[in-house]
C-alpha cells in the first residue's frame, strides 16, 4: 500500500489551544484520526509526524523521500525562514503539498512569504483542518496523472 506522510511543523502540537479563532478547535490528534481516516477511504497509508524542531522535520522528510509517494507538509513558523526545509524538500524527489491551516496571504506581512512554496507541488491555505485533507486529495490526483 502507497504511503503518505503528512508532517506538522512548529506549534502544531498546540492545536486546539493555541488561538483557536485562527487555527480551529480540533487538536492536533484529532486531525490525524481524521486524515488516516481519509487515507483508509482512499486506499492509501498515512503517517503523521510532528516536530517543533526544524532538524527532526529534515530527518523526516528525509526519511519520505524514500518510503511514501509524497508529502502534505505544514511548515509552520518555518515557512517564512527556513531555507534548511526548503533544500530539504527540493531534494525529496516525491511531490510536497505545502499546507496551512490559516489564510497566510491574509495575514501580517512576514507570514506572507514562503521559502518553500517555490519548491512544492503546491499550496493549500485558509481552510483550517480541511487543508490537509485538501493537500492530500491532490497528492492522489497527482499520483493517478502520472
Amino acid at each position: 500500500m502507497d504511503k503518505i506522510l503528512v508532517l506538522h511543523g512548529p506549534n502544531l502540537n498546540l492545536l486546539g489551544k493555541r488561538d483557536p479563532e485562527q487555527y480551529g478547535v480540533l487538536s492536533l490528534e484529532e486531525i490525524n484520526k481524521r486524515l488516516e481516516a481519509y487515507g483508509e477511504e482512499k486506499g492509501i497509508q498515512v503517517e503523521t509526524a510532528q516536530s517543533n524542531l526544524e532538524g527532526e522535520l529534515i530527518n523526516s522528510l528525509q526519511r519520505a523521500g524514500g518510503d511514501c509517494v509524497g508529502v502534505v507538509f505544514n511548515p509552520g513558523g518555518y515557512t517564512h525562514t527556513s531555507v534548511a526545509l526548503r533544500d530539504a524538500v527540493e531534494a525529496l524527489g516525491v511531490p510536497v503539498v505545502e499546507v496551512h491551516l490559516s489564510n497566510i496571504h491574509g495575514r501580517e506581512n512576514f507570514r506572507r512569504r514562503s521559502l518553500i512554496s517555490p519548491v512544492c507541488e503546491g499550496v493549500v491555505a485558509g481552510f483550517g483542518a480541511v487543508s490537509y485533507q485538501l493537500g492530500m486529495a491532490a497528492l492522489l490526483h497527482m499520483k493517478m496523472e502520472r
